[in-house]
Formats: C-alpha cells, sequence, structure tokens
C-alpha cells in the first residue's frame, strides 16, 4: 500500500465566464456595430433610391472603413488601459522600494476589510509578499490580474474580424436580394442576425439570452428605422 500522506488531491479543472470578458465584449461590439452600422448604412442609401451597383459599394465601403475603425479604437483604448495598468504598478512598485513595511500593513488592512483577523491577515500578507510583493499588491490593492490583463492586439483584431463578419450580412443581402425587395431584405436579415447574435453573446457571457436578444433587437430597429427615414428624406429633397 502506498503512503497516504504521498497522495496529492487532483487539483480540478475550472474556467469561469471573467476569463472571456476582453475578447468577447470587444468581438460583440465589432460584430453588433458590424450589421448595424452597415445594415443601416444600406437602407438608409437604398431609401434614395439608389442602384444594387451602388448600394453594394456604399455596403462594401462602410465594411473595411467600419472594421478599421474599429480595430483602431479598440486598440488605442486598451492601449491607455494597459498605459494606465503600468503606470500604477510602477507607482506601486517605487512604494515598495521605499517603505515595505508600511505597504506590508497596507495589505494586511485589505484582508482584515474582507474579514481575515488581524493576526491572521499579517501572516498572510507576509508570506505573500514574501513570495511576490508586487503581484501581490496589483492584484488584492489595485485589482489587476492576468486574467483581467488588457491586450490590445487581441482586441483590436478581434473587433476587426468581428465587425467584418457582421457587415457582411447585410452586404450579402443587398448584393443577391431581388431588386424590389433589397431594403426589406437588408432589415430583416439584420435583424434576425442581430437577435442571434445577441443570445449567442449572452450565452457565451453566461447571462440571460432573451433579455439580450431583445436588447439587441429593439435598437437595431430603431438605428435602422430612423437612418432609412433620414434617407427617404433626403433622397426626395435631392
Amino acid at each position: 500500500m502506498g503512503n497516504p500522506a504521498m497522495k496529492r488531491p487532483r487539483r480540478r479543472s475550472e474556467w469561469h465566464y471573467v476569463g472571456r470578458t476582453g475578447w468577447l465584449r470587444a468581438a460583440v461590439l465589432g460584430a453588433n456595430d458590424g450589421i448595424l452600422s452597415t445594415g443601416s448604412l444600406i437602407l438608409g442609401v437604398a431609401a434614395a433610391a439608389v442602384n444594387r451597383h451602388n448600394l453594394v459599394v456604399t455596403g462594401l465601403a462602410g465594411l473595411v472603413a467600419g472594421a478599421m475603425s474599429m480595430a483602431a479604437g479598440e486598440y488605442v483604448s486598451v492601449s491607455s488601459q494597459a498605459d494606465s495598468e503600468q503606470a500604477d504598478l510602477a507607482r506601486e512598485r517605487l512604494e515598495l522600494d521605499e517603505n515595505i513595511d508600511a505597504e506590508c500593513r497596507e495589505l494586511a488592512a485589505i484582508y482584515v476589510h474582507r474579514g481575515l483577523d488581524g493576526d491572521l491577515a499579517e501572516k498572510v500578507a507576509h508570506q505573500l509578499m514574501a513570495k511576490d510583493a508586487l503581484g501581490a499588491h496589483a492584484r488584492d490593492e489595485l485589482g489587476i490580474s492576468d486574467t483581467t490583463k488588457p491586450r490590445p492586439v487581441q482586441a483590436a483584431m478581434a473587433s476587426a474580424a468581428s465587425f467584418s463578419a457582421g457587415a457582411a450580412a447585410p452586404v450579402i443581402v443587398a448584393a443577391i436580394a431581388p431588386a424590389t425587395l433589397v431594403a426589406q431584405s437588408v432589415a430583416v436579415t439584420s435583424l434576425a442576425v442581430l437577435g442571434i447574435l445577441g443570445a449567442v453573446g449572452a450565452r457565451a457571457g453566461g447571462a440571460p439570452a432573451g433579455r439580450a436578444t431583445v436588447r439587441v433587437v429593439f435598437w437595431g430597429v430603431l438605428a435602422m428605422a430612423v437612418t432609412y427615414a433620414i434617407g427617404a428624406l433626403v433622397g426626395h429633397a435631392v
């Protein structure tokens, strides 16, 4: 028989929705924006009685411009967040160099606030700081961890790819739908894909699918209706 003391409990493999927040937010936002902005753009131009060729060209231009805009905007936004976190870490590193005892007391106070008694909080703070002082303060004082670490390139690529995928749907429909039903076909397809995307995004993030679907379809209807109305008014005026 083996020595029971030598047996170690097997670590359960766990996953959490929070690990998906970075790429999921960018992907869902990009796809939603791709469908909604491109579909609305095509509807607005269609309302002005523009021919199919120009509709498709307009949609493709909107797809490319929107994808690049989403990628650039997401990269800049997430990079700014990463820069802020790096600045906080640099300041925390300096404070640890200048007065590590005060920083240890500060960390212990955080643990006391979370429910540990004073002696245990001090022991935990000392042991964690002995292993990785900056990591302990980054995680428990600043709320910075590898799980939620900003990834600008990943976010930019996810936004551009998802925008392009979403925008492709109304462009394809505009290219193949019957000439007399282009606007209706684009509207119905865009709203259907928006609803599906809302449900899938909610499920992937662990949220209720029904509420997310209703929310995204409502805003889709509103955006397309306003854009179509403006296109019709301008088209008739011109």
